[in-house]
């Protein structure tokens, strides 16, 4: 098959190396420059968006944020509806989809300007995150409100776009879960992991490392066939998880979803026989999704630093990934998979590494 992915980003371009890898050809859009580009070249190629389209025999995505004169022209070429994607771009139809799903998430409510948020920070019994509806990732638009916090000064800052506020979670861990939904309504997921944030980033995730209670994973894989069916959804798609208590009674609470390959399954292409992004690549071109195979994964993203270490590249346990991208603080520009036999040995290698790699500021 012919395949156009629209952005041509780090996930666009292992998306891309997955689909040359299943037999496909594949083409980049960017969003940014508005040109078509082959996988692994920062060259334009004279081919108009248009034409790549006719090309294409199915169109997707690396990023949701999908331009409207790309969901217009290439409408017929997706496998399923974009203009409901595009809307989970906005944190307010975000949440209102989980309500509709009757899936567990933190009480929240909209607000549309600074003096309605500073009404419901006025009134809150407990602390509250407010999000900015639209825009911000990595902890970018969002404030944490204490009780202790003057309601006005801090309406003032955060108000001034709408947003949700929504009540602060004492959740124990961070939890993901990844999967795909095939056109037919399957399903294939893999095993919930832990995410470990240092403000607002994610650091690291445990892949297949942390053993999770059966109902945890029956709970999340629901959620998850929940939000996918209401969305007709074909591809594979992120839910983050609060996990609050512990044990077999504890809540798991969706924080967000990503309709995309996520960096939080970045694990997998070390660890499973088949990753994200050949899951992603199956579940588009109509291939049978498989049997999952894990196997205990760390994954470090690589954030700001200016190179991965010559020691990493070369170790026996590890597979780096560099993203080609100008570092500054805060951005990822790249991740390192290691191959790690429990949490005690994964802990030592992000003792060892997370802080040589991470610039956050």
């Amino acid at each position: 098959m012919k395949i156009l992915f629209i952005g041509d980003g780090q996930l666009g371009q292992m998306l891309g190396g997955s689909a040359i890898s299943h037999g496909h050809e594949c083409l980049l859009y960017s969003t940014r420059s508005e040109k078509v580009k082959p996988l692994s070249a920062q060259i334009e190629l004279s081919r108009t968006l248009a034409e790549a389209i006719d090309w294409a025999d199915v169109v997707s995505w690396e990023h949701e944020d999908i331009p409207a004169d790309v969901i217009a022209a290439a409408n017929d070429k997706f496998l399923m509806d974009p203009a409901r994607i595009k809307a989970l771009t906005d944190r307010r139809t975000e949440k209102k989809l989980f309500d509709d799903c009757r899936v567990a998430t933190s009480p929240w409510r909209s607000f549309n300007t600074a003096d309605e948020l500073e009404k419901y920070l006025a009134d809150a019994d407990q602390p509250q995150v407010i999000k900015a509806a639209r825009g911000g990732y990595d902890g970018k638009g969002q404030w944490r409100f204490k009780l202790t916090d003057n309601p006005a000064s801090v309406a003032q800052e955060a108000g001034q776009q709408p947003g949700i506020v929504e009540a602060m979670i004492p959740f124990s861990k961070e939890v993901s879960l990844v999967g795909a939904r095939a056109k037919d309504g399957s399903l294939c997921c893999f095993p919930l992991i832990t995410n470990v944030h240092d403000r607002g980033i994610l650091s690291y995730s445990l892949g297949a490392i942390d053993v999770v209670p059966a109902s945890w994973q029956s709970r999340a894989e629901e959620a998850f066939r929940s939000i996918t069916n209401a969305l007709n959804y074909v591809g594979v798609l992120a839910i983050e998880f609060f996990v609050v208590g512990e044990g077999d009674e504890a809540e798991l609470l969706v924080n967000e979803i990503a309709p995309r390959v996520h960096n939080s399954g970045h694990w997998t292409m070390t660890g499973a026989n088949c990753s994200q992004f050949d899951l992603h690549i199956r579940a588009l071109t109509g291939m049978p999704l498989p049997q999952l195979r894990v196997e205990p994964t760390l994954m470090i993203n690589v954030i700001g630093a200016e190179r991965i270490p010559a020691g990493l590249w070369h170790h026996a346990d590890t597979q780096c990934h560099w993203y080609n991208k100008d570092p500054r603080p805060g951005r990822k520009v790249g991740h390192v998979n290691i191959r790690t036999a429990n949490r005690d040995t994964a802990l030592h290698w992000v003792g060892l590494w997370a802080e040589k790699l991470q610039v956050l500021s």
